[in-house]
């Protein structure tokens, strides 16, 4: 074996991405003639555009349909009746093109990362500052671990890769063990939070508060790791605490006051973000743009393209029977009833008075989309209702990787930690300012099922909960297997009540719910055939990765 399809896809890494008229400062690149390794990175500058791409392309195929096909079907959020189905039910194949897709994607980012690293080492003229040497590597190594925490958490054991280089000739790569992939991420994640500023050098850039928030999530999912319950790692919940602590008191970040306003375009990089995918509508290159609406939208007339394929797809009915009936706020963000106003969403219509002429109305939900809740967070809407800024399979509403609300409850679930509930007032002050905004009423004792439930019903479409059932399951596998077993994915219809002085429904449920059990063999998703077979070094026993080569 002398390459493996590995090494093809994170070998082609060479800037060969250009962003011109992007519409964003820093999204903006120089022509692809100027982006050659031994002539660039010679100021400030070009080291912020050389790490630009880090924040939409490199992530594109992850967010394009992994991000909810994963975080969300798997997680039992999402059913599909036409896509993703094996995720749904928990019978995945080493096969499918998006098993190797999802693979692959999050490698990309890891390669192009390394690249960055090097270049930057390499090339950058003594002319940059050195802070913003370190700011690009900062930047790179985020990510990186970031996609590293994505691989382990999915694949779990899985190769480490440093120097993209490297690789071309060896032909011993083997995985590394689930405690060095860990071991990995929180390093490159510290490295970041000492490194990124505590205030963006370009709107949309991360932070240190960006890196402390994520590290905060990460300290308190390796807390589990080969525990029992109750009997999580100490440290890592104090970590997890402190981090999440650091984030809340002194970011200055803040809960957008409206749910619903988070998932407008036009809120992208609000007080509430702490990071974000970066999207443009009218990039160049494919890729660069936000895919999502077109795949959840119900129809055409809500993008006003021949996109909007997601009438089939639509909430779990686990997952609607997990939202208090108050918690109206939420749901109507996250999912769409039949007979549901949106009146930032229009629909264009003939003016009868002006023959030629068109008005806009508020969208109505139809009242013949019964037998499905179909997903509204990301969707936007038309042109009109984004300033223009949607086309065909084209947005540029962000996608949210961390917000203060999860912190929020990542914060009290640490100060809780191995406890089996808690009246602290400070966990209750923050877990109870997530529900205060759904308009919902207080908890006075919190217990790990309220906090995940409550996440769950937070970041539902967010690509967040197939996670929350990882670390769940790192330290409590029986109760993790259990509660996805056990989730209702039946069909289920969901009629207006008539007459209702406000907005009322009501939702028939299956008689017999519909149930999809899962194994220990088949909790990850499996390795892609193509690797398998390429580089067969995967199916030999993982090994410790040795630090000593960072």
């Amino acid at each position: 074996m002398k390459t493996n399809s590995l090494t093809r896809y994170i070998t082609l890494i060479a800037f060969v991405l250009t962003m011109a008229s992007c519409n964003k400062e820093f999204l903006d690149r120089l022509p692809l003639d100027t982006l050659v390794d031994a002539t660039y990175y010679k100021n400030a500058d070009q080291v912020l555009m050389g790490t630009a791409p880090l924040y939409n392309i490199v992530w594109f195929d992850y967010n394009d349909k992994a991000s909810f096909a994963l975080g969300d079907a798997r997680g039992g959020t999402l059913f599909s009746g036409s896509s993703w189905t094996s995720h749904v039910r928990f019978n995945t194949s080493a096969s499918e093109p998006e098993v190797a897709l999802t693979w692959q994607s999050f490698y990309n980012i890891v390669g192009q990362c390394n690249t960055i690293i090097r270049n930057i080492n390499t090339y950058a003229d003594a002319g940059v500052p050195d802070n913003i040497k370190r700011h690009g590597i900062a930047e790179a190594r985020f990510m990186r671990g970031l996609a590293y925490a994505y691989l382990v958490r999915n694949y779990g054991a899985v190769p480490i890769i440093t120097d993209n280089t490297k690789l071309l000739t060896d032909t011993t790569q083997a995985r590394n063990t689930v405690e060095s992939v860990w071991e990995f991420v929180i390093r490159d994640l510290r490295y970041a939070a000492q490194n990124l500023p505590a205030t963006p050098v370009q709107k949309g850039r991360l932070t240190k508060w960006s890196a402390e928030g994520m590290l905060a999530k990460m300290f308190l999912t390796r807390a589990g790791l080969g525990k029992t319950e109750g009997n999580r790692s100490q440290s890592d919940l104090d970590s997890a605490r402190y981090y999440a602590g650091d984030v809340i008191k002194n970011s200055g970040a803040s809960l957008m006051p409206n749910y619903e306003d988070l998932f407008m375009t036009r809120n992208n990089n609000n007080p509430e973000s702490l990071f974000a995918l970066q999207w443009v509508w009218n990039g160049p290159q494919w890729g660069t743009q936000n895919t999502m609406q077109s795949y959840l939208a119900f129809n055409s007339s809500i993008t006003g393209f021949s996109d909007g394929w997601g009438i089939d797809h639509g909430a779990t009915a686990d997952i609607l029977k997990a939202y208090e009936p108050a918690d109206s706020i939420r749901r109507k963000a996250t999912f769409m009833f039949p007979g549901d106003h949106y009146k930032y969403i229009h629909q264009l219509v003939p003016d009868p008075a002006n023959p030629g002429k068109q008005l806009t109305q508020e969208l109505v939900v139809p009242l013949t989309n019964t037998n499905r809740a179909n997903v509204k967070k990301y969707v936007v809407g038309l042109p009109m209702d984004n300033d223009g800024k949607v086309s065909f399979m084209h947005t540029e509403i962000n996608s949210y990787m961390l917000r203060l609300a999860e912190v929020y409850l990542i914060y009290a679930e640490a100060i809780m930690g191995n406890a089996a509930s808690t009246s602290d007032a400070e966990a209750l002050r923050y877990f109870n300012a997530v529900r205060t905004r759904a308009r919902l009423a207080p908890k006075t004792s919190i217990t790990f099922d309220d906090i995940f439930k409550e996440k769950r019903i937070e970041c539902a479409m967010e690509g967040v909960q197939w996670y929350e059932f990882v670390r769940l399951y790192y330290f409590n596998p029986t109760k993790a297997k259990d509660m996805l077993s056990k989730m209702d994915k039946a069909n289920y219809t969901v009629t207006p009540i008539a007459n209702s002085r406000t907005r009322q429904w009501n939702i028939t449920y299956a008689a017999t719910p519909t149930n999809y059990p899962v194994t220990d063999a088949s909790f990850f998703v499996p390795y892609p055939d193509i690797e398998l077979t390429k580089a067969p070094n995967l199916r030999k026993p993982p090994v410790p990765f040795d630090f000593s080569k960072m």
